[in-house]
This record gives C-alpha cells, structure tokens and sequence, in this order.
C-alpha cells in the first residue's frame, strides 16, 4: 500500500486566468499548495497532475514533481487516475491511496489530508473519503455554491446536494446543532475503488446537480466523511489572491 497526494492544476480558469502561476509573497500558488501537501506525514509521495507546461516548470523550479494529463478529461477524478498512472508508469495498486488535494488551497491543513488517508486505512468498508465543516449562516445553507451533505451514524455520507439539506419541516435550522454540515473539496480514493469510478459514465444525479461525488453514491460507494472546523481558505479571484498572499506573509513572518 502507498498513498499518494495528487493535486489537479489546470492553466485555464473563467474567473482568474493563469491562477496556478499567479505570485503570491514570492512564489507561484501551486508550489504554496505542493510546500503545504508535503506537511502530511501519510503521504509516500506528493505531485501536480496539469495539462500545462509551464505549470509543470514551475513546479519543478521550487522542487516539486509534476506529470502531463490531458486537458479534455470529464472530471477533477479523471485527471487523478490519469496523473497517477503516469507518476507511476504503470497501474496503481488496489490498495493504494489516492489523495485529491484542490490545486487553489495554499493554506490546507496537512492534518486534514492524514485523517482522510488514516481513515480509509483503518477500516476497508470504506471505498473513498472526504471532509465537511460546519454551516456557519443561513446565507450559506441556502446558497447552491455551497453543498451540503447528510449523513449516517458512523460519519458516512447519505446524500451531497446543492438544495438546503436537511429540511427541518417544523423550525427554523439549528446551525449549532452538528446536523448541518457543507461539503470540502478533498477526497481520498481506494485504489480499486478509482477504477471503477472513471470507468463508469456520469449518472443523471451528477449531471443535475454538477457534483461528481453523487456518481459514486449511485454505484453504492461507502463514503468516509472526516469532520474539521477548517472552513478552507481558496483562491477564485485576483481578489481571493490578496487577501490568502496577506495570510501567508502573516504565518511565515
């Protein structure tokens, strides 16, 4: 078993062009993300899967490894299993984990990527994991950006939607109450697992909603779910970048 800590970064971006490249206190985003990944203590190996090659130099240049994926894969999940085949020149193991780490997150937690790993490797029911942290306001709950997820008694996932879940029929939500949880974009995969996944076509939930993860509910995966108070702090906009550029000057004075 091996577990590896991949992080899809693709050049082109609707709201931010470039982002991956884009300089914040010295240094492209990407080698921020792959400096924070490399903090993780489960991972044997940590690399950038992209469809760029200048993404790929950058990388390189602050002492990180990168592969080449095509650009026209259907799915962040896609481009996973397609960097790691490459990484390894060959099939990953069914025991392996595989970690997808979103590219635009300079300032992930390393222990939330070790609780994601430490869980699949604790129980094998679990075919991938992933994380959620609280709803923090009702604007949130309502909000189809944010997606929510329900889930069973041993912490695993039930549903992940876009529409406000679950619905209290008689009140108000209690956002207090633990019930009421938003979904983060890391998942940890079982190697045998994965194959299955891209081997399988998108599913009418998934093209509804636009949440990849719903595929693997569809084919009846048991989903992990790690808790974190963690909100996540990404960059979408130029914007975004100032503000995570000042919290990364801030933690590294």
């Amino acid at each position: 078993m091996r577990t590896f800590g991949i992080i899809p970064s693709r050049f082109g971006s609707s709201r931010f062009p470039g982002k991956p490249l884009a300089v914040l206190a010295g240094k492209p985003l990407v080698a921020w993300v792959v400096e924070a990944v490399r903090r993780a203590r489960s991972l044997d190996e940590v690399f950038v899967a992209t469809d760029d090659e200048r993404i790929v130099k950058a990388v390189e240049s602050h002492g990180g490894r990168a592969v080449m994926t095509p650009s026209d894969l259907p799915s962040g999940t896609d481009r996973i299993a397609c960097a790691a085949r490459a990484f390894l020149g060959c099939e990953f193991a069914d025991d392996d984990i595989l970690v997808n780490i979103q590219g635009d997150e300079p300032l992930i937690d390393s222990a939330l990527v070790d609780s994601l790993a430490e869980r699949l490797k604790a129980d094998a029911k679990w075919d991938m994991a992933t994380a959620v942290t609280p709803l923090r306001s009702a604007a949130d709950f309502a909000a189809k950006t944010v997606v929510k997820v329900v889930l069973d008694r041993d912490d695993g996932a039930l549903y992940f939607s876009r529409a406000p879940i679950p619905c209290d029929r008689d009140h108000e939500p209690d956002l207090a109450s633990g019930l009421f949880v938003r979904h983060l974009g890391i998942y940890a995969y079982r190697g045998a697992f994965l194959r299955r996944y891209v081997a399988e076509p998108q599913c009418e939930l998934e093209k509804t909603e636009k949440l990849e993860q719903l595929r693997a509910l569809w084919m009846g995966a048991k989903i992990a779910v790690v808790r974190t108070n963690d909100d996540g702090v990404g960059v979408d906009t130029p914007e975004d970048a100032a503000r995570v550029e000042r919290l990364l000057l801030e933690r590294n004075v």
